[in-house]
């Protein structure tokens, strides 16, 4: 499950959020005093510092900075359970999920195994809509009719106690890779390698699924190495595509391991040492991989892996990955376009829905919701996420949107905002209403859940009082995070180009952004609800796009803009486009 913590989400996910006219509260990020400049720009110093970085080292991306594998719990365990399949060359089923993270995970696995020797390795990915997320009862059976003597979970089984236990019953070990919070229970695997296990000391706990699988290839690799195996040497750095991409789209958050990680792909995937799947994902997404970016990958290749797990089934998406071939690749990758614009046009018809019931809620009152539940049975359950985290943007309240599961049940998919861990919140109605909801999981920023039909009332009043009750009966203000302003000399394509490859920017470690007002100079609508502007500087006058923007503007206004440096690249003309998140009339006296 993708999912997010940081408080400057709305930051990150630029391309997506919806330009407001409403005033908000801009609050700059501190920069604290760092000795020597990490920069000889004073710009890139100020954003370097001001996201935590103390010390001019990490900018270097080295893949021998990366920690060694040795502190992951489990890690020593599922190695030798490896090596035993290696040397018996056993059949191995992967268990994924069908995500983006799980698509990549899978990929990862089958391709990093076959490098090192294992010969007999297939994967298999639960159907959303037949079996649910993880390493069910039901999906073991379905792996047992490939005999395999090892299963081995990638992004999911921490939670599958069920599963491994009837895995156990036919025989079958079961090695899990995951990165999701454990329950209070764990499954009797024979392994579980998870860097969020309460007694990991690995340095970092932010790994996605695909980061953890690929740390135990690494420790298998280095153990076959010691026993001086020619597999030792496999080249599992030409993964980093893979990692990269799984990394970026799951949303966690970019620490200094996960930004080595991704930066070795992204540098990959620029020089073209890339999986013939994806470059052909960012040709039909309309991208460059000579100048690719996790904005691309959020918002160009990862959409259209989830499609397919949304729709139909995400081993379209894994086709796509492990094709060697790139007449094949193209193929698939145009099938995973469709099934993305399919996706698009059932969240519009969904969001439509979603809006003529939310109009029916008087917003405005004193003692509206804080928090939203949404019902619809005709919704489609793959794309409920989706639209519960355009409304939770939108309403800046946590939402939850349910549809149909079966003739009894509710599925729901829940995202918040910062300041309101929706797990916990759900786990909070789980005590003080034993019944009400059926299972749930998920993280800080996104969950899921199912309860029955006739619960949806009680819990949505539940949902709202206890969202209330964690934010104190304060409602939130929408603060946009930002890094100051800029001087007019600092206005322009060097800075944009600068930052734009300083760093691999995303979750957590949120790309650039900035407030200044502007007299604007001309304003006119374009496509869709979009803005194009034209604002006054002391050197000229800058473009600027405002996405989804329905404010009034028009030449001679004022205007506070909240925005980032983009670098617009069109017919082999490269030059600077401020792309603005936030935008309110400036009112003076």
């Amino acid at each position: 499950m993708a999912f997010s913590s940081a408080q400057d989400i709305h930051v990150t996910m630029t391309t997506a959020a919806a330009t407001s006219a409403t005033p908000a509260e801009i609050e700059v990020r501190d920069v604290p005093d760092i000795s020597p400049p990490l920069h000889a720009s004073a710009v890139a110093h100020r954003v370097l510092a001001a996201r935590g970085v103390t010390d001019v080292n990490e900018l270097d991306f080295s893949l021998a900075h990366l920690p060694k594998p040795d502190k992951l719990p489990g890690i020593d365990k599922a190695v030798a359970r490896l090596q035993l399949a290696r040397a018996r060359q056993e059949r191995i089923t992967v268990v994924g999920d069908y995500d983006c993270d799980g698509a990549t995970s899978t990929a990862v696995a089958v391709l990093g195994l076959a490098m090192m020797g294992f010969e007999q390795v297939d994967y298999l990915v639960p159907n959303r809509f037949e079996y649910g997320y993880g390493l069910s009862p039901a999906i073991v059976d379905v792996a047992k009719r490939g005999d395999p003597s090892l299963i081995l979970t990638v992004d999911n089984g921490v939670a599958s106690v069920d599963g491994v236990e009837r895995a156990n019953e036919l025989g079958i070990d079961v090695v899990v890779t995951d990165h999701h919070l454990p329950p209070a229970q764990l499954p009797q695997a024979v392994a579980i390698v998870n860097p969020t296990l309460p007694n990991a000391t690995f340095p970092s706990r932010n790994l996605a699924g695909v980061g953890v699988l690929f740390y135990v290839l690494l420790a298998l690799r280095r153990a076959l190495a010691e026993e001086d195996d020619v597999a030792g040497a496999a080249p599992l750095a030409d993964l980093l595509d893979l990692v990269a991409i799984g990394t970026v789209a799951d949303l966690v958050p970019l620490d200094r391991v996960n930004r080595t990680l991704v930066e070795q792909g992204l540098r990959r995937i620029r020089a073209g040492r890339s999986r013939p799947g994806v470059l052909a994902l960012i040709k039909v997404a309309g991208r460059d991989h000579e100048s690719l970016s996790t904005t691309d990958i959020g918002f160009g290749i990862a959409p259209r892996l989830n499609a397919a797990g949304r729709l139909d089934d995400i081993a379209w998406g894994i086709r796509c990955l492990l094709s060697e071939d790139a007449l094949d690749a193209h193929e698939l990758a145009t099938a995973l376009d469709t099934f993305n614009k399919e996706r698009r046009q059932i969240e519009a018809g969904m969001r439509e829905s979603a809006s003529a019931q939310l109009a029916r809620i008087d917003t405005d009152s004193s003692d509206d919701r804080f928090g939203i539940c949404l019902m619809d049975e005709t919704w489609h359950q793959g794309v409920i996420g989706i639209v519960a985290g355009r409304l939770k943007e939108r309403l800046h309240r946590p939402v939850v949107v349910f549809t149909a599961d079966s003739e009894d049940t509710l599925k729901g998919s829940a995202r918040s905002i910062p300041g309101v861990h929706v797990r916990d919140v759900l786990q909070a109605i789980v005590a003080r209403h034993p019944g009400m909801i059926d299972k749930f999981g998920g993280h800080a920023m996104a969950a899921g859940l199912s309860l029955p039909r006739e619960q949806f009332e009680s819990f949505e009043e539940a949902f709202d009082e206890e969202v209330r009750r964690v934010l104190n009966d304060q409602r939130p203000t929408k603060t946009w995070v930002t890094d100051g302003s800029l001087d007019t000399e600092e206005l322009d394509l060097d800075t944009a180009l600068l930052l734009s490859s300083l760093m691999p920017w995303g979750q957590g470690f949120a790309a650039p952004t900035f407030n200044n007002d502007f007299l604007v100079k001309t304003a006119k609508p374009v496509g869709k609800g979009h803005l194009k502007l034209s604002v006054v500087t002391d050197h000229g006058s800058l473009d600027a796009i405002a996405f989804n923007c329905a404010t009034p503007v028009q030449h001679g206004d004022w205007v506070r803009l909240v925005y980032s440096l983009d670098v617009n690249r069109w017919r082999n003309r490269v030059s600077l486009q401020l792309k603005v998140l936030h935008l309110e009339p400036v009112r003076f006296g």
